[in-house]
């Protein structure tokens, strides 16, 4: 019998084939009279959960190439979440519907408030109760990967016992406005329960558990407002779950109750973040860092790696090539001049785009400091004079080399010696930033109230001073023409939304670019609706640039040619390619599906009806495919 709750590969890799491992401990946590008997055994325990965080990696992936499932940057082929049928069938197993590690959590958590209870741990309390509260912000933060691809999910929080009867009912789906409100009271106990200064750097502190709460919460009720009323929201005939669940209601009376709920325990908790962690005075140092960060840094939870134990490839791939990957051109327009004004704006002192130095002039830094060729670079000449240079785009390259767009990311690259060999790179990766927490207040508190209030002003200042942008963000907005900006997330249900929130989006897009944020803030304002024949651009080449490459290797193939754009097309360079009339979002893509295989797993012998129900437009047998005519709305 195997079932998803079942570890089939223990937490270190031990393969498990046998039923009775559902009534057995995890082997990984060792005999419990060994065990769980000091402090230093719930850290060495709970160490193994911190794999489950974002992190560089030797190949390519990792925060600095998660975009690329987005509208800001875009690999080496067409991504198949953004168009109809390279997706359409449904895997049989082998997916994100996986919980294992819950399982290894839910043990850690019993475990240790059993023993805890018992008084047979000894050490200092606090240190005890911080890896017991740790354990619970891994238990949300597991959670948080399944509501974002699935929605719906079942709540476990024990061992199960091997009953046939008791493990199909804990596979019931439970509705995702309630599996949010266990996240946020495993997040509330991470808080109480975690110190303010980790133990060590590296390791969660409870500002990390109030921004995890505040992501949770903010995702959650910007999900339920935009997508209300559609089979992606609990309470209407249209949801899957409305036959398990028919006398449902949210337990704030209403939808938009709920959603209020959530942006209040949002705006909480970003505030318990943002009013005592200060923002690092320069950006760019954060992402290239090889030493430790402070308690009092705007990093909150980094990611390390030591040479001969754990390294990446980031500074590798990216700083000597293009490492498959390139920012897109909407991403590049959205950013602000340091006046403050959009590109377009009259005033603004925008030049043009005919190169990328001249198109970077004079920008917010955040988008200088992130890509190559951001500003002027200076060579020394023969006769001792200083020189600009003009920077070229690694383009021409193929493969895994090539800088896809033309605008080369430099953000998570180190010029440090070693740096750029392969498999050597050993530069922090920020998990959480107070930057984050900023954001996340001003979204929600606007979301809730709809207007600037509380410590909006002082917040959004900050965030634009850092970035050299100037300060006076009503400028921005009273300068705003969304019908001339570029950018997926200025509709919603065909219409555009209100200017000062449209610029609150701005803000986070550039904030967070080549962080990995881009997908998550497009999927809960329902922004994809809007990517429809959408064609993603690079930089400007046929125009001026192209004189610099030589001919035979920018042709056909490798990158569009100047009769479809001035602009490089990634999806146009070929045109057998999988997108080649512009990327169409198939809406049942919001949500993954569950894998048939679950479906067969949970059926009752007796009714022959299984526990779980599919996602929208997704088939629950094997030889289905995904109904891309199915009525969300």
């Amino acid at each position: 019998m195997k079932r998803y709750w079942i570890l089939s590969t223990i937490l270190l890799g031990l393969n498990v084939t046998s039923c009775d491992f559902l009534e057995r401990e995890p082997m990984d946590f060792g005999d419990e009279l060994a065990y769980f008997k000091t402090q230093n055994d719930l850290a060495m325990s709970v160490n193994a959960f911190y794999d489950i965080l974002p992190k560089m990696k030797t190949n390519l992936s990792g925060p600095a190439w998660d975009d690329n499932a987005s509208d800001n940057q875009i690999g080496n082929s067409a991504n198949n979440l953004f168009y109809p049928g390279d997706k359409k069938t449904v895997a049989k197993k082998d997916s994100e519907w996986k919980f294992e590690n819950l399982r290894g959590i839910n043990f850690f958590i019993n475990k240790a408030e059993e023993k805890i209870a018992a008084n047979e741990i000894s050490g200092s309390e606090d240190y005890i109760n911080h890896y017991l509260g740790e354990g619970y912000f891994f238990r949300a933060f597991d959670y948080f990967r399944l509501l974002k691809n699935y929605g719906d999910v079942p709540i476990l929080t024990t061992m199960l016992p091997d009953n046939s009867a008791v493990l199909n009912e804990a596979s019931r789906r439970s509705p995702r406005s309630e599996v949010v409100r266990f996240m946020l009271s495993d997040l509330d106990r991470a808080a109480q329960l975690m110190m303010k200064n980790a133990p060590e750097s590296g390791r969660l502190c409870k500002y990390a558990a109030y921004l995890m709460k505040a992501r949770v919460a903010l995702y959650e009720a910007t999900w339920e407002r935009y997508h209300a009323g559609t089979c992606f929201v609990p309470g209407n005939s249209k949801w899957p779950g409305s036959a398990a669940y028919p006398d449902f209601q949210f337990q704030s009376g209403s939808a938009e109750a709920e959603v209020n709920f959530f942006l209040e325990q949002a705006i909480a908790a970003a505030d318990s973040v943002a009013s005592v962690r200060q923002l690092d005075k320069d950006y760019i140092t954060m992402f290239n860092n090889t030493g430790k960060f402070s308690a009092t840094d705007e990093v909150i939870l980094p990611r390390y790696y030591a040479q001969n134990v754990i390294t990446h490839s980031c500074s590798n791939f990216i700083g000597k090539t293009g490492g498959a990957t390139g920012y897109t051109r909407a991403l590049v327009r959205s950013f602000l001049m340091r006046n403050g004004l959009p590109i377009y704006a009259e005033g603004s002192g925008f030049l043009n785009d005919r190169t990328i130095d001249v198109e970077m002039y004079n920008r917010d830094i955040r988008l200088q400091t992130s890509m190559r060729g951001g500003g002027p670079v200076r060579a020394t000449t023969t006769d001792g004079k200083d020189t600009v240079i003009l920077v070229l785009p690694q383009i021409d390259l193929t493969g895994n080399e090539c800088a896809t767009t033309g605008y080369q990311l430099v953000k998570h690259v180190s010029e440090e010696a070693g740096q750029k060999d392969q498999n050597m790179g050993t530069t922090a990766t920020p998990i959480f930033r107070a930057a984050e927490a900023y954001l996340i207040y001003l979204e929600a508190y606007y979301e809730r109230y709809g207007r600037l209030g509380g410590n909006c002003d002082t917040y959004w200042r900050a965030l634009r001073t850092r970035a050299k942008v100037d300060p006076d963000y009503q400028k921005t907005i009273d300068a705003t023409d969304l019908s001339k900006e570029s950018d997926l997330a200025t509709k919603w249900k065909g219409n555009y939304i209100d200017k000062t929130l449209y610029n609150i989006r701005r803000e986070r897009r550039c904030e967070f670019i080549a962080e990995g944020m881009r997908l998550d803030d497009l999927k809960r304002w329902r922004a994809l609706d809007n990517m429809v024949e959408y064609q993603v651009e690079g930089m400007n080449l046929w125009d001026y640039m192209y004189q610099f490459y030589d001919k035979d290797k920018i042709k056909e193939g490798i990158v569009s040619q100047a009769g479809v754009s001035n602009y490089i097309r990634p999806l146009q360079k070929s045109a057998s390619g999988a997108a080649y009339f512009g990327y169409n979002f198939p809406k049942q893509h919001y949500l993954e599906p569950i894998p048939i295989a679950e479906f067969t797993l949970t059926t009752d012998p007796l009714t022959g009806g299984s526990t779980l129900y599919q996602n929208p437009g997704w088939p629950s047998n094997g030889d289905g495919i995904a109904d891309y005519s199915y009525d969300c709305d």
